[in-house]
């Protein structure tokens, strides 16, 4: 039994305890009663969205988590639209997806996942070298790995009109499974790369891809800049494109052009793949898409397609790639559930599932996820087409504007500085000099900007 004076003193204690308690705003967990609204990238690939659907809601479901998904279109910078609307009112999705160079566009905004990272590198291993350079900002990652989107843009070339009219056997150099043999790998340089282009384009099947800008032009030229040393703006973010080796690339350039279509200055994204699939062209460099649609609409081009690593340049063999991450705003009001899902979304067995959905057009960021999975390989036909569509051998992963820091890079590759720089030689007949003159001076605006 309490005296009324004991009862008093207790009835206070707690009702001071109350007060703390409540006086402390409530941090939700992926456990507890809530709700995350998704902003992600609509896929290409019909049928892969209703996959990442199932297994987000599924995760919601268990966790006790309301899960509303909202899949935004790409074209036409749709998503990097919604993305600077809802950066600016501070509301919207919890979670949005974050394309190649929006964890940089908007890393004022996004909450840091620095803890996110360091659990999926500990449990799954390294990322893909470019994650680094695109989402680790001022000290922080702003980003985590998407689970879907992520291609990258290997060459896709006929198997027999390599064999048949340039005397190269394709599939030895690169096999799809087994050991490569590193001196035939070595030989793959631009400079026999030349020779089998222009032996392809007496035969009447020239290589073909779009020196124009957009996306795919970017992609294969900045591989072969990257190959032969040769930046718009350095990693210190000097404008460095005035140099011998961007005059080496140029002159390189010169020659191959000479062995293509010459439309491919009014080349639109598609048109590389078009060019493939009407059993005209010898190569092109693109993720599967051409060789998925060629084995449903002319499946005689389809089952002579291979992937392979690109040719190797002085500087080495680099191949490029669009790689997607998952962000969530600084503003969200469940964190800690956004955190959760992003470590759980980077599980081999989740991973593993959006691959198959999306028909092996996704790569993953996680280097593991991909080394340890046969898909690509079983994939036909012909049975292996897909091997080397992820990276197997010496090739430097890197986004179209490498090595500039990001914020500029960006800008090489949407202002097509790379494309415009070479049709201006190529084409427009300008002598290097002047052509790199004027790149020089569109990086310096860039950089003053």
């Amino acid at each position: 039994m309490l005296s009324r004076r004991q009862f008093i003193k207790s009835t206070a204690a707690v009702g001071a305890s109350a007060a703390a308690i409540t006086g402390f705003p409530y941090v939700k967990s992926a456990r507890s009663a809530g709700k995350l609204k998704l902003g992600l990238w609509d896929h290409w690939v019909p049928g892969a969205n209703d996959v990442l659907r199932q297994i987000c809601e599924q995760w919601g479901a268990d966790n006790g988590v309301e899960i509303t998904i909202d899949f935004i279109t790409s074209i036409a910078n749709k998503l990097q639209m919604t993305a600077h609307a809802e950066s600016r009112a501070k509301t919207g999705h919890d979670v949005l997806t974050l394309e190649t160079w929006m964890p940089s566009m908007f890393r004022h905004r996004l909450a840091p996942v620095d803890d996110v990272v360091a659990d999926i590198v500990a449990e799954h291993g390294p990322l893909a070298s470019y994650a680094t350079y695109l989402a680790q900002l001022d000290g922080a990652w702003r980003g985590s790995p998407a689970p879907v989107g992520s291609p990258n843009f290997p060459s896709m070339s006929r198997l027999d009109y390599f064999q048949t009219y340039a005397d190269v056997d394709l599939q030895k150099i690169f096999p799809a499974g087994g050991d490569r043999d590193p001196a035939l790998v070595e030989q793959w340089d631009y400079e026999r790369f030349l020779v089998a282009a222009e032996k392809l384009h007496a035969a009447g099947k020239s290589f073909g891809a779009p020196i124009t800008p957009g996306n795919d032009g970017p992609q294969w030229l900045g591989a072969i800049f990257a190959a032969y040393g040769a930046a718009v703006i350095n990693e210190g973010g000097e404008v460095s494109v005035d140099s011998d080796e961007t005059r080496a690339v140029l002159d390189y350039l010169s020659r191959l052009t000479q062995f293509m279509p010459d439309n491919v200055y009014a080349w639109d994204d598609a048109a590389n793949n078009r060019w493939i699939i009407s059993g005209r062209g010898s190569g092109i460099c693109n993720p599967p898409s051409a060789w998925a649609v060629a084995n449903r609409d002319n499946p005689e081009v389809g089952t002579q397609l291979w992937h392979h690593d690109n040719p190797r340049g002085p500087s080495g063999r680099f191949r490029t790639g669009n790689p997607n991450f998952w962000g969530v705003w600084d503003f969200s009001e469940n964190i800690s559930a956004a955190k959760d899902l992003m470590r759980f979304v980077a599980r081999k067995d989740v991973v593993d599932q959006l691959v198959a959905a999306s028909q092996g057009y996704d790569i993953p960021i996680i280097t593991s996820h991909y080394q340890n999975n046969d898909y690509w390989t079983q994939a036909g036909p012909p049975t292996g087409v897909l091997h080397n569509y992820p990276v197997r051998g010496d090739e430097t992963q890197i986004v179209a504007g490498y090595p500039a820091p990001p914020e500029y890079a960006s800008l090489v590759y949407t202002q097509g500085i790379l494309p415009n720089l070479v049709a201006r030689v190529t084409q427009g007949g300008e002598s290097f000099d002047d052509a790199i003159a004027w790149a020089g001076n569109e990086a310096a605006l860039f950089v003053r900007g």
